[in-house]
């Protein structure tokens, strides 16, 4: 028997959404999302450029990898980030996170609410010859976190045409607002990157997903159109936040009763009457929340975060999803609530006998076997002093983020390697955060045992001094910790500052970091040789376990001098790449046992004059 639209069983991999499509290679994106870690945005290079694994962690295992992948896709990502939004730990950071900060950018909405799209617009393009550019979309519910929340997804291929779809006019109008929101400046290559996605989307045809006959986008928050269910004889949500107003409303468009999915610390607090207007009011069953055996990680959400709307009309089905959940502030009218969320939404348009209706999507042959009743008295309804501290919290976090913080470094004379000091620098006359009685900061490379207590510099206006730091581990991220004074609550988060001496050479320090030995440089070789479109023979490069071998042997005794010569003959760049990582480690003294070794350094310089001349003969 085929299975429902949504059926739990049926998964999508995140890292495999992002793989190029055979015989193609990642050449440009953009994504949206309200929160991010560093360690998931860091595997987020891999998957584009290099090659796919089953979870993060395998990724993050292989730093060589994680640092090509950032080379690669330099100039070619941009992330957008709500501002206060980036999660910090209080452990040292990975140093390769710094070198985010060529593809992070922090915005904040425009109608004062939360900035809170999640989605992924990739353009690829022949690895060979001539061929259509392919783009892919993905519209999410989850954010670029290690959560391992029930999510849902659309993805959705197209070719790029020479006409504009209309049906496309939402996603190009959010992806070219982009530069508009961000905080502070964007750098000019950023905005031309991010343009020039808003008009490929503007261009894509997009493969409907099986059963379903058009598919059409929504944008709440950019522009005066606002995106809510239309009446329906039925309608179904599915939303892991709601307030009273947003249900209210959607129960108002309902012919019958309407069904509702959410989580239990957010149906207590809404009125009896308002739940007494729908059908049947679940939860997600404890059982279904994890796998067998797996244990929740620090700072890991699960549970429901999917945002699901379905909605039934004669022999028709509209199935929605995105990011927007059913509250006041991402799906009412501006005029109706003092904040407004910029959220988007994709909505498959099909018959209910191919598409599924509600009880087909959400029954007991589908989602519905995962959930059980709510029950009103199995949570603790929240104090009322809990949800002012986390307003207060919520309040400083966009302050500290958007208020104009920057960072000093100078460099301090002593022998042997170089030290940098850093200074936090707020604005003149300070900040105003309210009802935070302390606030820590340190950078996320070093982590909080170099904390220093900011809460009156930033008050005050005053410079702080952060302290001496190797040249590697500057930065422009912060790790900010804000106590709530009244109820002791803490919160944690990262946000990045402008950077006043920034040294040139600190990519090169953390370069040199990661390729520390002979055997890290023959893995990093092993890995720019792989064949452009190779996954596997990226992943067999980057393996821990291709250490030790002689410079003319790979992890498979087939020396690397034939490797070099192929790669010659088919001038698709590849020893292009291995120039850039030379010429870096030679300009930053890792030669020898720490890096190139002598020998292949005498080896190279044949190959050198070899492109050089190519690059004459062109």
């Amino acid at each position: 028997m085929a299975r429902s639209t949504l059926d739990p069983e049926t998964r999508l991999l995140y890292g495999e959404s992002l793989q190029a499509p055979l015989g193609y290679r990642f050449d440009g994106g953009i994504a949206t999302t309200f929160s991010l870690d560093f360690a998931t945005a860091l595997a987020v290079p891999v998957s584009l450029a290099l090659f796919a694994a089953e979870n993060r962690d395998e990724i993050l295992s292989h730093p060589i990898a994680l640092l090509e992948g950032t080379e690669r896709i330099a100039g070619k990502l941009a992330v957008y980030v709500d501002a206060g939004q980036i999660h910090a730990e209080h452990g040292p950071g990975n140093r390769l996170s710094s070198l985010l900060e060529r593809v992070i950018v922090e915005v904040e909405a425009l109608g004062g609410g939360s900035f809170h799209p999640k989605l992924w617009a990739l353009r690829f393009r022949p690895l060979q010859g001539e061929g259509p550019t392919l783009m892919r979309l993905l519209i999410l519910s989850r954010n670029l976190t290690r959560d391992r929340s029930w999510d849902a997804i659309v993805r959705l291929d197209g070719e790029r045409g020479r006409r504009p779809v209309a049906s496309n006019r939402p996603l190009r109008n959010l992806v070219a607002a982009l530069p508009t929101m961000t905080v502070g400046e964007v750098d000019e290559h950023r905005r031309m990157l991010t343009a020039e996605i808003a008009e490929d989307l503007s261009h894509t045809r997009w493969e409907p997903p099986e059963n379903c006959d058009e598919v059409t986008f929504a944008v709440n928050g950019i522009g005066r159109s606002r995106w809510t269910p239309e009446p329906s004889r039925r309608i179904a949500v599915v939303s892991p936040f709601c307030d009273g107003a947003a249900l209210d409303h959607l129960a108002s468009l309902a012919g019958e009763r309407p069904i509702l999915i959410s989580r239990p610390d957010q149906l207590v607090c809404v009125d009896d009457e308002t739940l007494d207007q729908f059908e049947r009011v679940a939860v997600l069953d404890e059982l279904a929340e994890s796998e067998d055996g797996e244990e929740t990680r620090a700072g890991e959400q699960r549970g429901l975060h999917a945002k699901i709307y379905i909605q039934e009309q004669g022999w028709r089905t509209r199935l929605t999803l995105g990011s927007g959940n059913a509250t006041g502030a991402a799906l009412l009218a501006a005029g109706r609530k003092p904040t407004v969320n910029v959220e988007v939404f994709a909505t498959l348009h099909g018959m209910r006998s191919r598409l599924g209706g509600i009880d087909d999507i959400l029954g007991v042959s589908g989602f519905g076997r995962l959930t059980r009743p709510f029950e009103r008295g199995e949570v603790a309804k929240p104090k009322s002093t809990d949800i002012s501290a986390e307003r207060a919290l919520l309040d400083a976090r966009r302050v500290l983020a958007r208020g104009g913080l920057r960072l000093r470094c100078e460099a301090v004379n002593e022998e042997g390697d170089a030290r940098w000091r850093m200074w936090l620098v707020p604005p003149e006359g300070g900040l105003e955060v309210g009802r935070i009685g302390r606030i820590r900061v340190w950078l996320i490379t070093l982590g909080e045992g170099h904390h220093r207590d900011a809460l009156d510099a930033i008050r005050s206006g005053c410079v702080l001094d952060l302290g001496e730091v190797a040249l590697v581990d500057v930065t422009r991220f912060l790790a900010i910790e804000i106590t709530e004074s009244e109820t002791g609550r803490t919160e944690l988060f990262s946000t990045g500052v402008p950077v006043d001496g920034m040294p040139a050479e600190r990519d090169g320090a953390i370069l040199k970091w990661v390729i520390n030995s002979r055997e890290t440089f023959l893995r990093y070789l092993r890995l720019l040789l792989a064949e452009l479109g190779d996954p596997l023979g990226a992943a067999l490069a980057a393996n821990e376990g291709a250490a030790g071998k002689d410079w003319g042997a790979g992890a498979d005794d087939e020396p690397l001098l034939e490797d070099l010569i192929r790669s010659l003959c088919a001038d698709d760049g590849r020893l292009e790449a291995v120039e850039r990582l030379v010429a870096r480690l030679e300009a930053s003294g890792a030669t020898g046992e720490q890096g190139v070794p002598d020998e292949f350094l005498s080896l190279w310089q044949v190959f050198r004059a070899a492109l050089s001349g190519a690059a004459d003969a062109r």
